[in-house]
């Protein structure tokens, strides 16, 4: 019969915790696969994917699951000498290099690893009269996975997941989700870490146009893809960008900008209890992600804490993984946000708190809080 083998790693690491990790990566995965014919097993570190129609659909699926690091098709059989021997000799490979590996979790196996993994071979070569053994660099290596449930898998592919920690399984938090490359990553990669993600995005309509809102809207479907259903939290910029337009020094508008944005955002937080903020930023990519922008932008904060996740990264490892998630080509579309809108010549790049402060004095940041929060525009991505 033949099933996907799964295999979760960081999970190993979880201690007493582990069942509540393990759990919710089940969850995960049923929610994955949810409209799909499939039966779902679980024998000592492996979950079993089994009677399912679409292959190709169940694999695609899966490869996106944060928790599993792999995955391979194999074939389920008794865990006996015969069984698993019987199908070995109808494995046809022609004249490829080859080598078995044979894994025992069950123990109480009759035959070593490392003797029935010879056998094995033996049985290749009798029914593959031009294929080679070669230990050390095979073109096919065939696996032989010996599980407790007397049942045994073998396969020759083992495909890479994502890895990481199952989706939720960290809290929630809010991505600050702009519409260029950097933001979709660093939502990506948190989500990696086990968080649930909802999105806050800014627009300045009609400064910006209804193609970018659309392609926010496209972006947030694609993460969805990793994460599930995402909520998008829609808010208008436009008066708030004219009022920083109108009062405050030209140089400290991106400055004055993302800090009331920072506030928008911890609002949000707070009245849908999400734990964190998540940004994009990478440390001295433009004006406002230098060190000191960085923590003028950070000090308006009260509780909520800012995870950067491509703070360290240059460009070039930013877009490789937009485009491994296919974001890269939404990201590109020549449509401007809200961040391009009046913007100024010369911003700051070393800001001090007390001048941002100063600067905030001509307006009236309460107020302009909450007309940005009067018009939030709550939209649900499956």
């Amino acid at each position: 019969m033949k099933v996907v083998l799964l295999r979760f790693g960081e999970l190993f690491l979880k201690g007493g915790n582990r069942k509540i990790f393990e759990n919710c990566l089940i969850s995960n995965i049923k929610n994955k696969l949810n409209g799909l014919n499939f039966k779902f097993n679980v024998t000592h570190g492996r979950y079993i994917v089994s009677e399912f129609d679409d292959e190709i659909e169940i694999l695609s699926r899966l490869k996106t699951v944060f928790g599993l690091s792999s995955l391979s098709l194999a074939e389920e059989v008794v865990a006996d000498v015969k069984s698993i021997s019987d199908y070995i000799s109808s494995i046809k490979i022609g004249d490829k290099k080859f080598k078995v590996d044979v894994k025992r979790a069950d123990k109480t196996f009759p035959i070593s690893s490392m003797e029935f993994a010879k056998d094995l071979g033996g049985l290749v070569l009798r029914n593959n009269e031009n294929a080679k053994v070669d230990l050390y660099n095979p073109e096919i290596e065939i696996n032989v996975d010996i599980r407790f449930n007397n049942k045994a898998y073998i396969y020759h592919e083992t495909v890479q997941c994502l890895g990481g920690l199952p989706f939720g399984s960290s809290g929630k938090a809010l991505l600050l989700l702009s519409g260029g490359i950097d933001s979709p990553v660093a939502g990506f990669m948190m989500a990696k870490r086990g968080l649930a993600i909802e999105g806050l995005h800014f627009h300045s309509y009609p400064y910006t146009s209804l193609q970018a809102k659309e392609k926010v809207l496209s972006l947030a479907k694609q993460l969805s893809n990793y994460t599930g259903e995402m909520r998008l939290h829609i808010i208008s910029f436009t008066k708030v960008q004219e009022e920083i337009h109108k009062r405050c020094a030209p140089e400290f508008m991106i400055t004055i900008m993302r800090r009331i944005m920072m506030r928008v955002a911890e609002r949000i937080c707070e009245k849908y209890n999400l734990g964190a903020i998540i940004t994009g930023e990478s440390l001295g990519q433009v004006a406002s992600q230098t060190m000191q922008s960085l923590t003028v932008t950070n000090s308006v904060l009260k509780e909520k804490v800012v995870f950067r996740p491509c703070i360290g990264m240059d460009k070039e490892e930013i877009v490789k993984i937009s485009k491994s998630i296919d974001c890269f080509e939404t990201s590109i579309l020549p449509y401007e946000d809200c961040c391009t809108v009046f913007l100024p010549k010369n911003p700051v790049i070393k800001p001090t708190i007390s001048r941002a402060e100063r600067e905030e004095g001509f307006l009236d940041i309460d107020n302009l809080v909450e007309l940005a929060l009067s018009s939030e525009e709550l939209v649900v991505i499956k």
